[in-house]
């Protein structure tokens, strides 16, 4: 872990920032590590908040969470991941979805939908080659969720990147454990 960022705690950050994450760090009952560290950059830490918000209302549950473990086990975020898993969890997706979503094999599937698949598909060719020749795919997922919501998918899949470079640049242990590690419910 980068111990040369230093870790803010939450009465320092800046005000605007701080009532931002301040309805998260309730809910969470602490401020994470990587709140701590791009805090720094407060600006573009609440913009990177706000998109994740706006991206919340112009995406399904299902398909923010399926872009979202994807890019997470795909760039080895686990970081990410995990808080994923527990959210997908308290949003009511059993274990196996999870785990086939994890498994980032969307021909191999019992427990994805057809949309989620397509989601998949499209999130895996857009990360592989940066958007490139991924046309077949995204016509897919427009054919499956329409375009409106095909686009916020490919801002999602470039939020997802830029937590996982942020967070494995940092090499930021994560601040809850798997729901397949033993003793998690």
């Amino acid at each position: 872990m980068s111990d040369r960022i230093p870790r803010l705690q939450f009465e320092e950050l800046e005000a605007g920032l701080a009532e931002v994450l301040r309805p998260r760090v309730e809910r969470l009952g602490y401020l994470g590590e990587l709140f701590q560290c791009a805090g720094h950059a407060p600006k573009v830490l609440q913009n990177f908040m706000q998109m994740t918000e706006e991206l919340k209302q112009a995406v399904p549950d299902n398909l923010t969470e399926t872009v979202a473990l994807t890019i997470a086990t795909s760039t080895e975020n686990i970081y990410e991941r995990n808080q994923h898993e527990r959210l997908s969890r308290r949003l009511g997706y059993s274990l196996e979805w999870i785990a086939e979503v994890n498994a980032c094999d969307p021909e191999e599937t019992l427990h994805m939908s057809d949309d989620e698949i397509a989601a998949q598909k499209y999130a895996l060719a857009a990360i592989k080659t940066f958007g490139n020749d991924v046309a077949q795919e995204f016509d897919v997922l427009i054919d499956e969720v329409g375009h409106a919501v095909a686009v916020a998918l490919a801002m999602a899949v470039g939020r997802c990147i830029t937590h996982a470079i942020t967070v494995n640049t940092l090499e930021l242990a994560p601040p809850a454990p798997s729901v397949f590690e033993k003793d998690v419910v």
